[in-house]
C-alpha cells in the first residue's frame, strides 16, 4: 500500500471512530437580570429590590429585616460574574446552592460587606456559620463607593471567589458538594443599606 491509500485509509477510519463520539457544545453564559424587571427572580421579604437606570437596587425597607431576591431556576455547578456598588452600608451577599423559606434561608453565602468584614468569604446560613474568611490583607481589595466586580465558582465541593480579579478564597466542603439550590441575593437586617447590581452573568459548568 503506498503513502497516498494510507493516508486515505487513515482518514476514513478517523472519521468512522468520530462519528460515535457526541460533541459537546461548549459553555453558555447567559444574562441573569435583563436591566428591565425582576423576572427570573422571586422576592423574599418585605425589604426594596428593583430596577433603576438599568441596575439592580436593593435597599431596607420600613421593617428593616433580611430580604432574598432568588432564581427561579436551580443551579448546581457554575460561574457566577456580577458587579456591585454599595451606596449605603452595603452588608448584603450572593448565596448559591440556597432554599428561601420566608425570610429564613439555608445555604452558603458568598459574603457582599463594608471594608474589613470578610468580602469574598463563605458562611453558611443558620449551620456551621463562616467556612472561610479572606487574609487580612485582602481588606483593601475592596473598593468601597466604585464599583466591584465578584466573580464565584462552584464545582461539586470546590468553590473559589476572586474580587477586582484577586483570589479572595478557596474552599473543599462534603456538605456543599451534597447540595444544589438556587442563586440568591441578600440585603442584611438592621436598616439603612443600599446596593447597586448589575451585569450578573452565570456559566453553567
Amino acid at each position: 500500500m503506498n503513502a497516498a491509500s494510507q493516508t486515505a485509509l487513515l482518514t476514513l477510519v478517523s472519521g468512522i471512530l468520530l462519528a460515535g463520539i457526541p460533541e459537546f457544545a461548549s459553555a453558555q453564559t447567559d444574562a441573569l437580570f435583563n436591566g428591565t424587571d425582576l423576572s427570573g427572580w422571586q422576592i423574599y421579604g418585605t425589604e426594596r429590590w428593583y430596577v433603576e437606570n438599568g441596575e439592580l437596587v436593593c435597599e431596607s425597607g420600613p421593617d428593616a429585616e433580611y430580604g432574598y431576591l432568588a432564581t427561579d431556576e436551580v443551579f448546581t455547578d457554575f460561574e457566577l460574574s456580577l458587579e456591585f456598588l454599595q451606596e449605603a452600608n452595603g452588608n448584603s451577599g450572593v448565596f448559591f446552592r440556597s432554599w428561601v423559606h420566608g425570610t429564613v434561608i439555608e445555604g452558603w453565602q458568598v459574603e457582599v460587606a463594608p471594608a474589613g468584614n470578610n468580602t469574598g468569604g463563605v458562611y453558611e446560613s443558620y449551620g456551621r456559620g463562616w467556612l472561610v474568611r479572606p487574609e487580612p490583607e485582602k481588606d483593601d481589595v475592596l473598593k468601597e463607593g466604585e464599583w466591584n466586580q465578584m466573580r464565584i465558582r462552584v464545582a461539586g465541593g470546590h468553590v473559589i471567589t476572586w474580587l477586582n480579579g484577586t483570589q479572595m478564597i478557596e474552599l473543599e466542603d462534603d456538605l456543599i458538594a451534597e447540595a444544589k439550590g438556587r442563586i440568591a441575593l441578600q440585603i442584611h437586617s438592621g436598616g439603612g443599606i443600599r446596593v447597586r447590581w448589575r451585569n450578573i452573568k452565570v456559566t453553567r459548568l
